[in-house]
């Protein structure tokens, strides 16, 4: 069996490493990616040491089979050089994750090669696929067969929603920061837009680079990401797939409500209470972003497993139960997308103190109901509705910044810029349908899609958890593939 992945980031990775941990007999892997720096990807590449891996270690194994696979590969003395006292796990720079993710690879492309795969790198990007004998080609016009095709090209990159493309001062993609961060003035204003991890990860480095001037976090709703809870030792009893799928099998559908009753089981079976904690979650979006932060930042070490039981819910139940939704449900889901995503994946207490020194020095600040960025003679202009950092608030107000920097994360399921003529030959060639929600769904079973492009799948950004799943699947599926399977279409 031919096997063709295209890109060489965390989600080949994870099918590599599935292909060696399940799969005896031989064939041929080859992976098709122009970047230098193998099976990093757009997150993991080298960059600046402020750039944090944003989870501890226990969610983080690109092996789906073994959840203490990077602990194991991180070891005692790495992990105690990089604890984060707050949350009590190793937090390590995303470039050492990085490396994980490179040894990995490298570890199960020697496996298979002892098991009589060959197997090789083609550094070239892949622009098409001929549906005829499923022919890969590669922008230097050459065409390699294969008898399966494997997507593994990444998410989409941060969106110009403003127009500023080419104005002077603008940075449209933010990583590597070590780079783009450079081209900032130590004094410079600047205005960062968005207030998700990505915006995070801009203003911790620059503080960390020393930055002097102002910085704004510039968005639409003005919400930053929650703050990680110490892990606890809870083994969640009703927000589990095996009580959805029990759900689906009583009823035929598995509705929002019933998902909220097995929150209210979780919680109340630990004595905790359901109403009190779904309001101070709702009221996320009410309360002053400083203030909740600097609340959950001193609540680190708290034992309520409210937080904890939702967050695991949403990255391990969500995947299959989003399937089981009725579209009503899933379009109120979405309503709530920047609420989800901030409890989804929280920040890690590191650089939540790193952000409320510098709200507290004053040289930070929240700027939220953003509805126009225009360039301006030596800098730009933002508009928005209120400030929520000001004693009242004030109907478009202006804010000026002398750089802006794009860190407004890609919709989940996106089409990265690199990859799209690669999807419209899928398309075109009828061996993949897009989805209404988003990504790619393969119309022929010779194709799989891994990774955040995947089609169908929940409404936030896929984590290392679900592409690790989805490459363990997709390794299933291409040990029970038919080999030869190119020649018979």
């Amino acid at each position: 069996m031919r096997i063709a992945i295209v890109g060489a980031g965390a989600a080949a990775v994870g099918l590599l490493d599935a292909l060696a941990v399940g799969v005896a007999e031989g064939g041929e892997v080859t992976v098709f990616e122009p970047s230098a720096h193998l099976w990093r990807g757009r997150p993991y590449g080298p960059d600046l040491d402020s750039v944090l891996v944003n989870a501890p270690p226990a969610i983080m194994s690109i092996r789906h089979s073994d959840a203490g696979h990077y602990a194991s590969w991180l070891g005692g003395e790495r992990a105690a050089a990089h604890l984060d006292d707050l949350l009590g796990q190793p937090l390590v720079p995303r470039a050492l994750f990085g490396a994980y993710l490179a040894d990995t690879a490298e570890a199960a492309l020697a496996v298979l090669r002892r098991r009589g795969w060959r197997t090789r790198v083609v550094a070239a990007r892949v622009v098409a696929v001929a549906r005829s004998g499923l022919a890969v080609r590669t922008e230097d016009g050459h065409d390699h067969p294969a008898d399966q095709v494997v997507l593994c090209v990444g998410g989409g990159t941060p969106q110009d929603h403003y127009g500023l493309s080419g104005a002077p001062g603008f940075i449209g993609d933010p990583y590597p920061l070590a780079d783009t961060l450079g081209q900032v003035p130590d004094g410079a204003d600047v205005a960062v837009l968005g207030s998700g991890l990505t915006a995070v990860d801009a203003v911790v480095s620059l503080a960390a680079r020393g930055h002097a001037g102002r910085i704004a976090l510039v968005s639409r709703s003005g919400l930053l990401p929650a703050v990680w809870q110490r892990p606890l030792s809870h083994q969640r009893r009703h927000v589990t797939a095996e009580r959805v799928e029990a759900l689906s099998r009583a009823h035929g559908v598995v509705t929002l409500d019933d998902l909220a009753g097995l929150v209210r089981a979780e919680l109340e079976a630990a004595g905790e209470d359901f109403a009190h904690f779904t309001a101070e979650l709702l009221g996320a979006g009410s309360e002053p972003p400083v203030e909740r932060l600097r609340r959950q930042l001193a609540a680190v070490g708290d034992p309520a497993i409210g937080r904890q039981a939702l967050r695991e819910g949403v990255h391990v139940v969500g995947p299959y139960a989003w399937r089981l939704l009725p579209e009503a449900d899933r379009e109120r889901l979405r309503r709530h997308f920047r609420l989800a995503t901030s409890v989804a994946s929280p920040m890690v207490p590191v650089n939540a103190a790193v952000l409320l020194r510098l709200f507290d020095s004053g040289q930070l600040s929240v700027v939220a109901g953003v509805h126009k960025i225009e360039a301006v003679a030596n800098g730009f202009r933002v508009r928005h509705d209120s400030n929520l950092n000001a004693a009242t608030a004030a109907e478009d107000t202006t804010t000026t910044a002398d750089v802006v920097i794009n860190a407004v994360n890609p919709p989940p399921q996106s089409v990265p810029s690199a990859a799209e003529p690669l999807v419209t030959s899928l398309l075109a060639a009828g061996l993949a349908t897009l989805h209404p929600s988003g990504g790619l769904v393969p119309a022929d079973p010779r194709v799989h899609v891994v990774g955040d492009l995947a089609g169908g799948g929940p409404f936030i950004t896929s984590g290392i958890p679900s592409v690790a799943a989805r490459a363990a699947r997709a390794a299933d599926a291409l040990a029970a593939a038919p080999t030869g399977y190119a020649g018979s279409r």
